[in-house]
């Protein structure tokens, strides 16, 4: 609701100040995608402990579910 707020206000002060309708539609546009990119990138900032928790502990996962190499194998046939 805020940043439907923050639009309107940015579409009426833009048209106060003389700005033509293409140049308010441009800068929406813009701003738009400015904001999209930022609030991606704070999100990955805010996720980043998260995901390197999860890469640790699959990581120490698979150390301790690593299957054994086994010393004799009845079944190899290249030990020879």
């Amino acid at each position: 609701m805020l940043e439907l707020l923050f639009i309107i206000g940015f579409f009426v002060m833009l048209l106060v100040t003389g700005v033509s309708l293409l140049g308010i539609l441009a800068a929406i546009v813009v701003a738009t995608v400015v904001m999209f990119i930022g609030g991606l990138f704070a999100l990955t900032l805010k996720l980043l402990p998260w995901l390197l928790l999860a890469v640790a502990v699959v990581w120490v996962i698979r150390a301790i579910n690593a299957p054994k190499a086994a010393r004799y194998d009845r079944n190899n046939r290249w030990r020879y």
